[in-house]
């Protein structure tokens, strides 16, 4: 703890940093307030905290200077898409080529060589819940929460791994927190005895907190004695890596491959062994998962190359006659949707830590920062009032020596979770509605015939995409089935009704029916 008798160093670096008025309320502080308020600064340093607030100040002045709906200069002529010998797709690939894939990936995890990656750092503000976003239920017939779908896939693709090649082998799973979440995050997976995942496997870590700062360049107080900070953003990662000495614990266990991925996704498939698999084949440092755009205006990044370097560039900066370009098969050419999920080698990410990190650029973020006014009242703003800059995870794509990417079925891997009901989009419902669409075309893949509680068989869906409620309930757990495999054995030509829950139990009795 920091000691008290150096409030005059205190207010000499802050004076330096132009932010004196942090220790406006010094004086009305308990001696324990001001050693934790003591420690704050000194951890940030006077001089660090200071280039931190001119640098958010001086971006904001920038973005103020630019002009609503302008382009970087020259973007339509700079623009690239990812080369055919460095994209591959799920659904414009032969079963064969998928089949190889996927043997390679699981032979990696086989042989304990695959770990995965949680980004899960922040506070989840849009979705409204005070605790983070992988303790959600979005209201499946199991009650699953996001941390437990993920944890049994973690399990399912260890053991399919372990089955093919004969090995017992396991997936680490590294999770990224922050000051918000890694508490309750720690005493979520203690409760719940890491849903039967080995402990020491299951690795979490805290990303650095950086101040919000007003349009003027001011450290925010979010109270008499605190500043208020927000995680650096998920680009964060990569000094956390080095901060948490996380990089030499992989290398301990062997690890040479790593699946990156986002907490608020439901369809995520832990640690892919086919997205795994098409990397290492391509002799890749660096990947990220796509999917197509649903149309050219879709408000999502687009994986692509500006002056030959790999990067996002946001639809917001993409022209518009640039985004309806189009091929001759008719997709579009700027398609490559970015999802936040992604493969890295570990020399890879060792290189950016120790390397590039400093690099990496910061990103605004306007938002509404709780205050307390110049009399030590607390305000919560009705309008944007502060600035939070953060990295992003996907910035290092510039350093990669060998990039590819890969697109997936969006029903099939992406519903993310980011929205309250009753928004439009990305919300509990539309998850769940997403997860149970996908679960029913498994089950009639299987040759299941679902029935309704008087015994009337329900009428077929042939084609039912992810945005539509399936005609029969079915939720399948990731310990029965990976990703749709092996369900003949419980469903074919089998009468099932809705709602079904095709945990373990039950598909051992449908089995031996």
């Amino acid at each position: 703890m920091a000691p008290l008798d150096d409030e005059p160093e205190l207010r000499a670096g802050l004076a330096r940093a132009g932010q004196s008025h942090l220790l406006r309320f010094w004086p009305q502080l308990e001696p324990a307030e001001r050693a934790a308020l003591a420690e704050t600064l000194r951890a940030l340093g006077a001089e660090e905290l200071g280039a931190h607030c001119r640098r958010a100040a001086q971006a904001y002045a920038r973005e103020q200077e630019q002009e609503p709906g302008g382009h970087p200069e020259g973007l339509a002529g700079r623009l690239q898409p990812v080369p055919p010998e460095f994209f591959g797709s799920v659904a414009r690939s032969e079963p064969a080529t998928l089949e190889r894939w996927e043997e390679e990936g699981l032979r990696q995890i086989s042989q304990g060589k695959v770990a995965v990656l949680l980004l899960a750092g922040g506070q989840g503000t849009r979705l409204g819940v005070p605790y983070p976003k992988g303790m959600y239920d979005v209201g499946l017939p199991s009650r699953k929460t996001l941390y437990q779908l993920q944890a049994e896939r973690i399990r399912r693709v260890a053991q399919l791994a372990g089955e093919k090649f004969g090995t017992s082998c396991k997936v680490p799973w590294y999770i990224m927190t922050s000051e918000f979440t890694l508490g309750p995050t720690e005493a979520f997976f203690r409760d719940h005895d890491y849903f039967h995942l080995a402990k020491s496997d299951v690795v979490l870590f805290e990303q650095r907190m950086l101040p919000a700062v007003t349009f003027d360049g001011k450290a925010i107080l979010d109270g008499k004695g605190k500043l208020a900070m927000a995680p650096d953003g998920n680009g964060g990662l990569y000094r956390a890596l080095a901060d948490n000495k996380i990089l030499e614990d992989m290398e301990r266990r062997g690890i040479r491959y790593i699946h990156v991925y986002c907490v608020d996704n439901i369809l995520v498939k832990m640690a892919d062994p086919v997205f795994v698999g098409f990397c290492v084949s391509k002799g890749a440092d660096c990947g990220a998962k796509v999917v197509e755009k649903a149309y050219p205006t879709e408000p999502v990044g687009v994986v692509c190359s500006v002056d030959g370097v790999y990067q996002v560039v946001e639809y917001s900066e993409i022209p518009s006659e640039v985004a309806e370009m189009r091929n001759p098969d008719g997709r579009l050419t700027y398609s490559a949707g970015n999802i936040c999920n992604h493969f890295f080698t570990l020399d890879f990410l060792q290189t950016v830590a120790e390397k590039f990190e400093p690099q990496l650029k910061s990103h605004l973020a306007i938002k509404k920062v709780p205050f307390v006014d110049e009399v030590g009242n607390r305000v919560n703003p009705l309008k944007p009032n502060g600035i939070k800059l953060e990295k992003f995870v996907f910035d290092v794509f510039q350093f990669s020596k060998n990039f590819v990417a890969f697109e997936v079925l969006r029903e099939e891997e992406f519903s993310p979770l980011k929205n309250a009901d009753p928004a439009s989009k990305d919300t509990p419902t539309t998850a769940r509605r997403s997860l149970l669409s996908q679960h029913y075309r498994w089950a009639q893949k299987a040759g299941a015939r679902f029935m309704d509680s008087q015994g009337h068989p329900i009428p077929e869906i042939q084609s039912l995409s992810g945005d539509e409620e399936p005609p029969a309930v079915c939720e399948i757990s990731p310990l029965v089935s990976y990703f749709g495999e092996d369900l003949e054995q419980y469903l074919n030509a089998k009468e099932v009704q809705s709602p079904l829950l095709l945990d373990e139990s039950k598909a051992e009795v449908l089995r031996q029916a």
